[in-house]
């Protein structure tokens, strides 16, 4: 929370400075937004040892390493014989505590020692160093990530390795280090990353922890904030996206994790790409419908197996860039009138998360509005699938749920007098004048202009809002509720509700 360092007595502050105040308040509070934006784009991952002997590794006695040992053990590594894997092992032991990273970085030729080893032809010492270095690549210090940099191009040609693990290893390593800063991300950019992961993928498509780890990759290269012009294009040419749509559906024995982590990197491809129609033809839309309907059919079932609502999160939010960035407008929507199961798994996703997942539950509507806003094939697949009661349902519900609601009625009334009779009949103008009488002002707002759509296009629905007594509720608002929604409210019944009424008993 921004807040005064110190408040200084003033008898009186001119016009002049309270706009300046307030303009570098906004300005700081702006800075604290980005600030805490760019946090949130600079995540890092440690790959634990799964070998039998990482307890012994990882059993520490809690006291600091001094410079001196470093060097020692550095020796030990250099001096060669069939001990120096257990050396540079014992070193990963010692860079498992953050406090040892600068004095490692500042020792002469210290980085050296471990690319000789990782260069090297001892397999079991290639992995000790990668795994040192991903050590390193995981440090909270800023520069510790940038000594790497004479690792990376070994780290990237290790992508094609034999070696499962050593290549898992380079991949969670180079996804660290690429939060390092710009430095970083110009050299691995320049030495061909995005070429390398998409190899990677495509040739490890059947070690789904090795996938798991590129996935991660690429989804730092994609949050960068530069993405959209250096990240995007590279990997849009590479013919990674149709590898990463292929990898969506998770595997049964093994997890949700590759699914997801592609998942996430669509999103962050659809979100930024600038020719999204692209993505349509490489069936990134397609295959996020016939996704989401398929967890929709299991989700109904009663599986709500942990870590299921992470893959569908990002679904959710790739469908709904697309739809919004238009790529069905014109040419046709791949999605047709048999996908109305669409629907359906949406309105089970708002149900079922509702209480565990709330903010699930807020983008599920968000793609439904998306889809019904404009597409009278979508809202009449509404209507006839009986969805309206649903909806209706979560109209109590705040925090964006229920202006969500209404803004899908408002798709599905817009489409004429048929629509608003059924919609009606569903139930709609009793809901209205509980959200009417609801303090959020957006929430009103909302609801009266779903009303002026049911009202403008049936005579019968201005009827049956005069019998729940709907005039009082709008002649309340006309004199106590703000200027936008008084005027909307003094429209309603200057123009159907008061002239209807008048009708009825002429003077």
């Amino acid at each position: 929370m921004w807040r005064l360092k110190a408040v200084h007595h003033k008898a009186s502050r001119s016009a002049k400075d309270l706009e300046e105040f307030k303009h570098k308040r906004r300005e700081h509070e702006k800075a604290l937004r980005q600030a805490r934006r760019d946090r949130q784009l600079i995540s890092k991952r440690l790959l634990l040892n799964e070998d039998e002997q990482e307890k012994e590794f990882m059993e520490t006695d809690g006291t600091p390493v001094s410079p001196d040992q470093i060097q020692e053990m550095l020796r030990s590594v250099q001096r060669g014989g069939e001990e120096k894997a257990t050396h540079l092992a014992v070193l990963r032991k010692a860079l498992r505590d953050p406090q040892t990273h600068l004095m490692f970085t500042k020792l002469e030729s210290s980085m050296y020692v471990l690319v000789g080893q990782l260069s090297g032809h001892n397999a079991q010492c290639q992995l000790e160093a990668a795994r040192c270095l991903h050590e390193l690549s995981h440090s909270p210090h800023p520069g510790v990530g940038q000594s790497c940099l004479p690792a990376t191009p070994y780290l990237l040609t290790y992508l094609s390795s034999p070696c499962a693990k050593l290549t898992e290893l380079c991949l969670y390593t180079l996804g660290n280090l690429w939060t390092e800063g710009a430095v970083v991300k110009e050299k691995l950019l320049a030495q061909g990353i995005v070429p390398a992961l998409a190899n990677c993928i495509q040739n490890q498509r059947c070690n789904l922890a090795v996938v798991e780890a590129a996935g991660f990759t690429l989804s730092q290269l994609l949050q960068d904030k530069d993405a959209a012009d250096r990240v995007i294009p590279l990997v849009i040419s590479s013919g990674l996206v149709p590898h990463l749509t292929s990898i969506l559906t998770p595997d049964t024995e093994f997890g949700f994790g590759p699914a997801i982590e592609c998942a996430w990197c669509l999103q962050y491809i659809v979100s930024r790409a600038v020719d999204t129609c692209a993505l349509l033809t490489q069936g990134v839309l397609s295959q996020c419908c016939n996704l989401l309907i398929t967890l929709g059919g299991a989700v109904a079932k009663g599986n709500t197996e942990e870590g299921l609502e992470l893959l569908i999160w990002p679904l959710l939010r790739c469908l709904g860039n697309l739809l919004a960035s238009g790529v069905c407008e014109g040419s046709g929507c791949p999605v047709g009138l048999e996908d109305a199961r669409l629907l359906v798994a949406l309105c089970v996703f708002c149900q079922s998360y509702l209480s565990s997942h709330f903010a699930l539950t807020r983008e599920s509507l968000w793609v439904l509005n998306n889809l019904t806003a404009g597409s009278t094939v979508f809202c009449s697949a509404l209507l006839f699938c009986n969805m309206v009661p649903a909806l209706l349902q979560l109209l109590p519900f705040s925090k964006g749920i229920n202006t969500m609601v209404l803004r899908i009625l408002g798709n599905v009334a817009h489409n004429g007098t048929g629509y608003c009779v059924q919609l009606t009949q569903a139930g709609l103008l009793p809901a209205l004048c509980a959200t009417l009488k609801m303090a959020d002002p957006d929430v009103v707002t909302l609801s009266l202009e779903v009303l002026y759509l049911l009202t403008a296009n049936s005579p019968q629905v201005a009827e049956e809002f005069v019998k729940l007594n709907g005039v009082s509720l709008l002649e309340a608002i006309q004199y106590n509720n703000e200027e936008e929604q008084r005027l909307r409210a003094s429209y309603l019944l200057d123009h159907y509700l008061y002239t209807h009424s008048t009708a009825d008993n002429p003077s």
